[in-house]
Order: C-alpha cells, then structure tokens, then sequence
C-alpha cells in the first residue's frame, strides 16, 4: 500500500482531522491512479475522499486501546 500513509492508531497525540483527512486522500490518490482529478471527476474524488476520512474516523474511535480487555458474549 502506500507508504506515505503513517499510521494514525494509538498516535500521542491521538490523530487530527487533518491527518485523517491527509490519509484518506493519499489512500484516494492511490486507488484511483490519480494525484489530480480532471475537472469532471473532482466531485467524485473528493466525496471518495470524505468517505474515506469519515470511515478511517469511525474505525479510529471504535479501536480498542492496547491492552483493553474486550468481552465477549456467549
């Protein structure tokens, strides 16, 4: 994968917006093939884009730190 993409769980101090949104974009650059959008695909880059933070978001907040005991149901 890309390697300019640092990893962003457990950081100190835990991750910006910024560096979520940084991440998903090189992720969208990545699996489009493209640094720059043309004009007709800018919209969708960048709503790719949004997604993408928003998810890496999400995944971050809903981690378990290292060392959580996480219990399980039965």
């Amino acid at each position: 994968m890309c390697r300019s993409i640092k990893t962003l769980r457990n950081a100190d101090p835990p991750a910006t917006d910024t560096e979520v949104r940084e991440a998903a974009l090189q992720f969208v650059r990545k699996i489009s093939g493209h640094r720059q959008p043309s004009r007709a695909n800018a919209a969708a880059f960048e709503q790719a884009v949004d997604e993408v933070a928003l998810a890496t978001r999400s995944l971050l907040d809903s981690l378990a730190s290292p060392g959580e005991r996480v219990t399980r149901l039965k």
